[in-house]
């Protein structure tokens, strides 16, 4: 009720007694009565304690760094898959450049825990790169599911396409080629979806957003990733036309009647959105 113990310190005792007494009378309430025992100037007070305790709480969140990160990274159920260990392996060996493209180790299983969690049997991707994510996907849908995968790049979808035979997850995920607007908007008619899973171009993230909507059923997921931009967000007035397009949408998708979302600080954040 009182959190007042925290790295900065304790408040002066009398502080805390005199607001601790002052929570006991405001429990003094005669049902029916309509009044309490406590004067209003002390209800003011309590009240304005209680404010000073929210913000010398502050905010709640834990600051990574490599051994927390390898520590949180290790715990998961599929740390030692060794397929996946292999598809990471030869992303890197791409250089830095191109496999940073690649999900992280707990994005994928954050995925496929979401999958199987809703029992998604129908499934799209948007930016596939080696497949990491849609492996992880597909490795969650139901029996009998289905993963459309839309990508521009032959070369780095190949390596996809190795590792979901290796999976034995061929015949459960569909690669379509070329530019991801024009393919969204040529899906077959009455085609829908349980999850979606959006990582490609930033800057057309709002576009895939509203003609992927129409087709995700009620409780359907959506999660765009990458909606942090490097942790570039939050410190005032964005011109690069990325992070204005990244920053754009997460206020768009937070007022949005027609979705309930988070933005969870998963890698470089993971908008998950719920649709009404």
């Amino acid at each position: 009720m009182f959190p007042y113990a925290g790295a900065r310190g304790k408040p002066p005792l009398r502080g805390v007694v005199m607001e601790v007494r002052l929570h006991i009378r405001l429990q003094v309430f005669k049902p029916g009565s309509g009044k309490s025992s406590i004067s209003r100037a002390e209800k003011g007070l309590f009240m304005r304690h209680a404010s000073a305790s929210l913000a010398f709480m502050g905010t709640k969140y834990v600051a990574l760094n490599d051994n927390l990160y390898s520590y949180l990274s290790g715990l998961r159920s599929d740390a030692s898959d060794r397929l996946l260990q292999q598809l990471r392996a030869e992303t890197a060996a791409l250089g830095e450049e191109v496999s940073k493209c690649q999900v992280s180790d707990e994005q994928g299983t954050f995925l496929s825990l979401l999958t199987a969690a809703i029992g998604a049997k129908s499934a799209i991707e948007i930016g596939t790169f080696t497949g990491y994510s849609s492996l992880c996907i597909a490795r969650g849908m139901a029996t009998g599911g289905r993963l459309i995968c839309l990508d521009a790049n032959e070369e780095w979808t190949a390596i996809a396409r190795k590792y979901w035979s290796k999976a034995r997850l061929q015949d459960r995920i569909e690669l379509r080629l070329g530019p991801a607007i024009q393919t969204l908007r040529q899906l077959e008619p009455g085609l829908a979806f349980d999850l979606a899973f959006i990582d490609a171009n930033k800057t057309e993230y709002d576009a895939y957003y509203e003609l992927l909507l129409p087709r995700i059923r009620p409780n359907g997921l959506i999660l765009f990733d990458n909606m942090l931009w490097g942790g570039r967000l939050g410190d005032g007035p964005v011109e690069e036309p990325t992070g204005r397009a990244i920053d754009a949408l997460n206020r768009k998708l937070a007022k949005d009647p027609r979705v309930e979302a988070v933005l969870l600080s998963v890698a470089d954040g993971i908008q998950l959105c719920r649709k009404r």
